[in-house]
């Protein structure tokens, strides 16, 4: 696939990772649907692109709202003429461990509400953009690319419960997807970050950062556009499909 072009839609963009995405596609002349839940974060993220409007859509949506994105892939097609690609990027973390008890008795324990928010934003909204986004390309026939952003926490996650089930549930819808969909030429891919250097991860304590680092066998924290420079690869190579690329610094969980 040219990225040159290319209509990207981007869900999370206002985060670290939507946001490093967006720039390097912008650099390569990708037109660009921004998509997330924070109009600020939409609004920061746009000025610094400088893109003409026409190139460029920001949209204000609940990913695991069912009618809020289905409008917003609609109104993302009928601004652009159609979509090339969707990375489902959007995601958030309620950690808590599972129980925590102390001398018989329970001191805590993830309560639903962690559970349902973490499940509803993870899967369920990655589900429903797929398949708002997959119509789309289905509709035009002409092909596209979904890219759903994983974890190595799939694996299991001490105090991740919750966000572990949503990424292992991500990393298998993709492989269901990539077998539906390649009838309608349209590719599949996961991308498994590890520890990377977003706000919040370099907001952390020093030592605790680096504990996290030591734990690596590259022996640092990725860099947001290391994962955004694995999108370019999947976009650009077009015989990768249905496989989940981990981007962790050799990090196994």
């Amino acid at each position: 696939m040219k990225i040159e072009g290319s209509i990207v839609a981007i869900t999370g963009a206002g985060g670290g990772l939507g946001a490093a995405m967006a720039q390097r596609l912008a650099g390569q002349g990708a037109r660009l649907a921004l998509v997330d839940f924070r109009t600020d974060a939409l609004d920061e993220l746009q000025a610094a692109l400088a893109l003409p409007e026409g190139d460029c859509l920001a949209r204000q949506c609940d990913v695991s709202n069912e009618e809020q994105v289905d409008l917003v892939f609609e109104e993302i097609s009928n601004h652009f003429g159609g979509l090339d690609v969707l990375v489902n990027n959007a995601g958030i973390t309620r950690d808590a461990m599972m129980l925590k008890f102390k001398s018989g008795q329970r001191q805590s324990r993830m309560s639903l509400e962690a559970w349902n928010a973490v499940i509803a934003v993870n899967l369920t909204g990655v589900f429903l953009c797929g398949r708002a986004a997959a119509e789309q390309m289905a509709r035009a026939g002409n092909g596209g690319l979904i890219i759903n952003i994983s974890s190595v926490s799939r694996a299991g996650n001490m105090g991740q419960s919750n966000y572990s089930a949503s990424k292992a549930g991500v990393d298998a819808m993709s492989v269901s997807w990539s077998k539906e969909f390649i009838r309608y030429g349209i590719r599949v891919n996961v991308i498994s970050p590890g520890f990377i250097g977003t706000e919040l991860v370099r907001s952390m304590k020093p030592e605790a950062l680096a504990k996290m680092e030591a734990m690596i066998p590259a022996g640092r924290i990725g860099e947001p556009d290391e994962i955004a420079h694995t999108v370019q690869y999947l976009m650009k190579n077009d015989y990768v499909n249905g496989r989940n690329i981990e981007i962790d610094g050799g990090l196994r969980l």
